[in-house]
C-alpha cells in the first residue's frame, strides 16, 4: 500500500517542534527555572518558615482574594458589554468599543495614579464615598478596583467573536418552536460561548495575579492590610534578599499554575460534553 504525505507550506514538523521548545526555553522555561534552582537553596524549614510568614500570608489573602473577586465581576460584566456591543446599534458605539481596549494601552502607572485620584478622599469619587463609609483608596477595596479595571478588556475580548458567530437562524428556530428569551440564552447561546467566557475569566485572573503597576498607587501598601505579594516580592529584593523573593515567586507560580489548569481542564471537560452531545 502506498503511503501518502500530508504536505504544508510551513516547515515540516520537526523543525517546527525544535523551533517551538527552543523559544519556550529562552522566555519561559529557563527564567521560571531559575526561580526553582535559586529557592532550593533554602532547606525546607527555612522555605517553609519564609512562604508562610504572616506579612506573606496576608500578602497571598489579598492577591489571590481580590483577583478572584474581581475575574468574577468581569465575567459576569465583560459577557454583558460584549452582548450589547455585538446586538446592538447606538450612538457612540465605536468609542465605547475603542475605550474597551483602553487598560491594555494605558501605561500601568498612568492607571494606578488616576484611580487613586479619582477614589482618593478629595477625588470625584472618593469625596463622596467616604463621607458613607466606603473608602476605597489605599484599601483592599482599592486593589479590587484596579485589578477590576485591567482585567475587563480581557473577557469583552474573548467572548465578543463568539457571540458575533453566533447563527441568528438558531435563535429565531427556538422562538418558533415556543422558547422563550431567557430559555433561548441558557440552552443555546450560552453554552455556545461557555468556554471562550472561561477563557476570558482565566486571562483575567492571571493578569490580576501579577498585576503590580495599577495596585501600588490605589493600594496604600500597608503591610498586614494592602499589601500585595507582587509587591512584597520586590521589597525583599530591594532588602538583598533574593532567596526570600524566589521563594515567595515559587508559590506564586505553583498557585497559579495550579488555578489556570483546574480552568482549562473544565473547558476541556466542558467542550468534551458538547462534543458527545
Amino acid at each position: 500500500m502506498s503511503r501518502y504525505k500530508h504536505h504544508s507550506i510551513l516547515p515540516g514538523f520537526n523543525l517546527a517542534l525544535g523551533f517551538t521548545l527552543l523559544y519556550l526555553s529562552l522566555i519561559v522555561l529557563i527564567p521560571l527555572s531559575a526561580a526553582f534552582i535559586h529557592t532550593a537553596q533554602l532547606s525546607w524549614l527555612e522555605f517553609w518558615q519564609t512562604v508562610t510568614a504572616p506579612r506573606v500570608m496576608a500578602s497571598y489573602r489579598l492577591t489571590f482574594g481580590a483577583s478572584l473577586a474581581a475575574a468574577l465581576v468581569n465575567a459576569f460584566f465583560g459577557l454583558l458589554v460584549a452582548w450589547v456591543l455585538v446586538r446592538y446599534t447606538f450612538p457612540g458605539k465605536r468609542l465605547i468599543d475603542a475605550l474597551i481596549d483602553l487598560p491594555f494601552a494605558l501605561p500601568t502607572s498612568v492607571a494606578g495614579i488616576t484611580l487613586t485620584a479619582i477614589y482618593a478622599g478629595n477625588g470625584w469619587l472618593g469625596q463622596y464615598l467616604e463621607p458613607i463609609g466606603i473608602k476605597v483608596a489605599f484599601t483592599p477595596i482599592g486593589v479590587f478596583v484596579a485589578l477590576t479595571f485591567i482585567g475587563l478588556p480581557f473577557v469583552v475580548r474573548t467572548v465578543q467573536p463568539v457571540l458575533e458567530d453566533i447563527e441568528k437562524e438558531l435563535e429565531e428556530a427556538a422562538a418558533m418552536l415556543g422558547a422563550t428569551r431567557w430559555q433561548t440564552f441558557q440552552r443555546i447561546i450560552f453554552p455556545t460561548i461557555l468556554p471562550a467566557l472561561l477563557t476570558g475569566f482565566a486571562l483575567a485572573l492571571a493578569r490580576a495575579i501579577g498585576e503590580y503597576g495599577s495596585v501600588i498607587f490605589i493600594a496604600g501598601n500597608i503591610p498586614m492590610v494592602s499589601e500585595i505579594t507582587p509587591l512584597l516580592i520586590i521589597t525583599k529584593l530591594e532588602q538583598y534578599d533574593y532567596t526570600g523573593a524566589t521563594a515567595i515567586a515559587v508559590v506564586m507560580l505553583v498557585i497559579s499554575f495550579g488555578l489556570l489548569l483546574i480552568i482549562n481542564l473544565l473547558q476541556w471537560w466542558i467542550r468534551h460534553r458538547k462534543a458527545i452531545a
